[in-house]
């Protein structure tokens, strides 16, 4: 089950980089809105309610949030605050997730919903209307990809030490080990395809990869909470659209504020 989850999403990782080099910049930011409105409405299910009108209102109050952003963002100062205050969410989440199970208010699942897929997609978003942005989002979503691969087979290898088995029982610490060693690997090719200092560019990526697994124990740990196996049904058998992404979302924002300290973007 967990190598047919991998693969369902390295092929969605593939899909995305298609999008995003093959269509026009107006079309693929629709499709990454649309695919992230998916996941706030996946996500709507993990703040108690089920009645449809609440679950929609929370949907287009997060669309609001992600446009007011947006604007925000092209204020001086305005995106490097913003993927700031997302790094230190992450950061506390992933203490969180080590201390898991713990009790969610309602409140944090609202709040952790906007902070989990708002910045993601505005830096994927500023990436897609950068110049040169599209290399960008491709490159951070073969990190990431590296990162599922790398893991699946080292675990599978050398797998013996539980990561969270609390939050996710599969997951080890020799795979997510194996998983950051590769996408290193990826690092360096980057570093030599975009002329960076190796040193600081791999020392970024390395960086994101290790967040990208907090963007997927983070979501496991609301669907724990719920009694929850997977996000949704959009991929018969595979899960939804957040069990997808969940990686991504932690992993562009902090991408892209790096870039934005080296002063790539």
């Amino acid at each position: 089950m967990l190598k047919q989850r991998i693969i369902t999403a390295v092929a969605l990782l593939a899909a995305l980089a298609g999008v995003v080099l093959f269509l026009p910049p107006p079309a693929a930011l629709i499709t990454l809105t649309l695919a992230i409105s998916l996941g706030i409405w996946e996500w709507s299910q993990f703040l108690g309610a089920k009645s449809l009108p609440w679950r929609l209102l929370y949907v287009v109050a997060l669309l609001a949030s992600m446009v007011a952003a947006w604007f925000y963002s092209f204020q001086p100062g305005g995106l490097q605050l913003i993927l700031q205050v997302t790094l230190a969410w992450w950061l506390v989440a992933f203490v969180w997730v080590m201390r898991y199970p713990t009790a969610i208010p309602v409140v944090v699942g609202v709040l952790s919903g906007i902070l989990v897929l708002a910045p993601a997609w505005l830096a994927l978003s500023r990436l897609l209307v950068a110049d040169d942005g599209v290399v960008w989002v491709v490159f951070v979503l073969f990190l990431v990809w590296a990162t599922d691969i790398g893991a699946f087979a080292a675990g599978k290898l050398f797998g013996k030490i539980k990561l969270i088995p609390r939050v996710s029982p599969d997951k080890t610490w020799e795979g997510v080990i194996g998983g950051i060693a590769l996408a290193a690997i990826v690092a360096i090719a980057g570093a030599m395809y975009f002329q960076q200092d190796p040193l600081s560019f791999v020392s970024l990526c390395v960086a994101v990869s290790a967040i990208s697994v907090v963007g997927d124990l983070i979501v496991s740990v609301f669907k724990r909470h719920h009694g929850l196996k997977d996000s949704g049904r959009i991929f018969p058998g595979h899960g939804g659209m957040l069990d997808r992404i969940d990686s991504i979302c932690s992993a562009a924002p902090v991408f892209v504020l790096g870039l934005s300290w080296q002063g790539l973007v």
